[in-house]
C-alpha cells in the first residue's frame, strides 16, 4: 500500500508548528545550498571556454578561485543545514514521543491488557526513532534535492529551451516511475515491525518471569517459543528486501538512459555549432546534478518502505480511543464527597460478571474496608472508583449510551458513582 505524504505531515504538524523558527532557518540554509550548487557550474563553463579561446592566465585564475570559494561556502552551508535538520528532527520526534506517551497513559486498562509494555515501547521509541531518521536524513535531503532539480531545470531552459524540455520530460518520467514502485514493500515492512514488537513483548514478559521460568524448569519451553518469533521477523524482512531491490533496478535503468541522453544532446549541439565546449561540460555537469536528486529520491522511496510501516502503526496508535468516555465535567465542592454505587454491574468477559447489581453509599470522610476471597471483585471495585475501568465497558470498545442502557447486567452496564479521596480518617471503618 502507499502512504499519502499528507499522513507524514499530519503526524508531525503540531511539533513542527512549535519549532517554526528553527524550521525557517533550515529552509534558508537548504535554499542557499541549492542556489550555490546551481551557480558554481556556470563558473566552470566560463573557465573551460576561456581555456578554449586562449584567455590570459589571470582571468582563468580568478575563475578558479571563485569556483573554489563558492564550493567551500556551499559545503559549509550544507553542513549547517545537516546539523539544523538533525536538531530539528530530534526536537520534533521527542515532542511526538511525549504526545504518544500521554495518549497511552489515558487509554483504558483494557488496551494495556491487550498490548504488552514491550510492544508499546517498540512503538513509542522504535517507530518514532525510525521517523526521526527519516525526517533528518530523508525529509530534509528530499526537499533539498527537489529544489536542486527545479533549479537545474530552470538553468537548462535558460541555456536552450530544447535542453529544458528534454530533461524536464526525463525528470518527470523518472519521478513517475519511482512513484509507481514506492509502496510495494510497505506491507512487508509493517509486518516486520509488528513481528519485532511481538518479539519485544515476549522478551519483556519472559524476563519479568525469570524466577518462575527457572524454578519450573521451563527454560527450554520458552526458547522453543522464541524461535518462531525470530523466524517470522526473518521471513518478512526477506520479502521486504526483495521488494526494495525493485526500486534499485528502476533507478539504475533511469540513470543509464539519462546519461546517454546527456552525451548525445551535448555532442549534437556542439557539432552543429549551437553551443561551446564549455556548455557541453555544463550539460553533462547539470545532468549529474539531476541524476543525484533522482538517486537520492530512489533511496528516499526505499526508506519510505520502512518508515511508511512505522507511520501507519503510529497513526493507528494515535487514533485508538479509550473505552472510557469522559463527561462534560462539573465543579467539585471543597472537602470530602459522597461516593455512591447505584446498581453497578461489571464483567471482564461476557456472561461472567465480577460485580452484579452492586449498590452502596460511602459517606464523606468514611473508610471502607473490602474483605472477600480471590476473584470476588475487590480490585475491580477499586478500579471502577479510580476510573481505570468504567461501567458500560466491554472488550475495551466504546459503547453508546443506548447500548449501555439496554445490555444485560453481565455486560458491564451500570451507573457511575461519584468518587474522591478525602484524606480524613473515619473513627469506625465500614466493612463490605
Amino acid at each position: 500500500m502507499k502512504i499519502p505524504f499528507g499522513q507524514y505531515l499530519d503526524l508531525l504538524a503540531a511539533p513542527i508548528r512549535s519549532h517554526r523558527g528553527l524550521f525557517g532557518l533550515l529552509a534558508v540554509l537548504v535554499l542557499s545550498s541549492t542556489a550555490l550548487q546551481v551557480v558554481n557550474p556556470q563558473i566552470v563553463r566560463t573557465f573551460v571556454d576561456g581555456v578554449a579561446r586562449g584567455d590570459e592566465g589571470e582571468k582563468l585564475l580568478y575563475a578558479a578561485l571563485a569556483f573554489l570559494g563558492i564550493a567551500l561556502l556551499q559545503q559549509a552551508v550544507a553542513v549547517s543545514a545537516s546539523y539544523a535538520g538533525q536538531n530539528l528532527a530530534w526536537r520534533i520526534v521527542n515532542a511526538l514521543r511525549i504526545e504518544l506517551n500521554r495518549h497511552c497513559l489515558r487509554l483504558a486498562m483494557r488496551f494495556h491488557n491487550e498490548h504488552t509494555p514491550g510492544e508499546l515501547i517498540e512503538r513509542i521509541d522504535g517507530d518514532v526513532g525510525q521517523l526521526a531518521d527519516f525526517f533528518a536524513h530523508v525529509g530534509v535531503g528530499t526537499s533539498s534535492t527537489l529544489l536542486l532539480l527545479l533549479g537545474v531545470l530552470v538553468a537548462l531552459y535558460l541555456e536552450d529551451w530544447r535542453l529544458g524540455i528534454a530533461f524536464s520530460l526525463f525528470a518527470a518520467a523518472s519521478l513517475l516511475a519511482l512513484n509507481r514502485v514506492r509502496g510495494i514493500a510497505v506491507p512487508h515492512h509493517k509486518a516486520r515491525r509488528q513481528a519485532e514488537a511481538d518479539l519485544f513483548g515476549f522478551l519483556e514478559e519472559q524476563l519479568a518471569g525469570t524466577e518462575e521460568i527457572r524454578s519450573n524448569g521451563a527454560v527450554d519451553f520458552v526458547l522453543r517459543q522464541l524461535y518462531p518469533l525470530q523466524y517470522t521477523i526473518m521471513r518478512h524482512n526477506r520479502k521486504a528486501s526483495l521488494m526494495d531491490r525493485a526500486i534499485g533496478l528502476v533507478t539504475s535503468a533511469l540513470l543509464v538512459s539519462g546519461n546517454v541522453m546527456a552525451v548525445v544532446a551535448g555532442y549534437t549541439l556542439y557539432t552543429n555549432g549551437t553551443v561551446t565546449i564549455g556548455t557541453v561540460y555544463l550539460i553533462i555537469y547539470y545532468y549529474n546534478l539531476i541524476a543525484w536528486p533522482i538517486h537520492e529520491l530512489s533511496w528516499a522511496f526505499e526508506s519510505m518502505q520502512t518508515v511508511g510501516a512505522s507511520v501507519e502503526r503510529l497513526i493507528e496508535l494515535r487514533q485508538t480511543q479509550s473505552a472510557l468516555e469522559d463527561g462534560p465535567g462539573a465543579a467539585i465542592p471543597a472537602g470530602p464527597l459522597l461516593l455512591t454505587f447505584d446498581h453497578v454491574s461489571f464483567a471482564y468477559v461476557t456472561e461472567e460478571p465480577v460485580l452484579k447489581d452492586l449498590s452502596f453509599q460511602l459517606g464523606p470522610g468514611r473508610v471502607l474496608g473490602l474483605l472477600g476471597r480471590t476473584g470476588s471483585g475487590k480490585t475491580t471495585l477499586a478500579r471502577l472508583v479510580f476510573r481505570l475501568r468504567g461501567p458500560g465497558e466491554l472488550g475495551g470498545h466504546r459503547r453508546s449510551p443506548a447500548q449501555a442502557k439496554n445490555c444485560a447486567p453481565a455486560c458491564g452496564h451500570g451507573h457511575p458513582g461519584r468518587t474522591t479521596l478525602s484524606g480524613q480518617r473515619a473513627r469506625q471503618p465500614d466493612v463490605l
